[in-house]
């Protein structure tokens, strides 16, 4: 980069090359999540992939556990403990 640009263009050039860092992590990241899913023949699709390995990222548990139907089952059945905070 030139040193004598103005510094509007420095920040400028900082932010587009942020961008481009951004959108290509973003495709590696679908790449790769893709590749997962083909290898271990997962009938999950990519979107629900995504969404469970953005919550269970630091977790410690196999991807096969965290995308059984199991446990979406126990996820989505109401702990007899738990209050419903629509019931009136």
């Amino acid at each position: 980069m030139d040193q004598a640009a103005p510094p509007d263009q420095a920040i400028l050039w900082h932010v587009e090359n942020a961008v481009k860092t951004q959108i290509w992590i973003a495709v590696s990241v679908y790449v790769l999540v893709a590749i997962v899913k083909r290898r271990l023949r997962l009938e999950a699709s990519l979107y629900t992939l995504l969404q469970v390995l953005s919550v269970t990222i630091f977790e410690k548990m196999p991807i096969h556990t965290a995308l059984s139907s199991e446990a979406t089952r126990s996820d989505s059945i109401v702990s007899a403990n738990q209050l419903n905070l629509f019931t009136f």
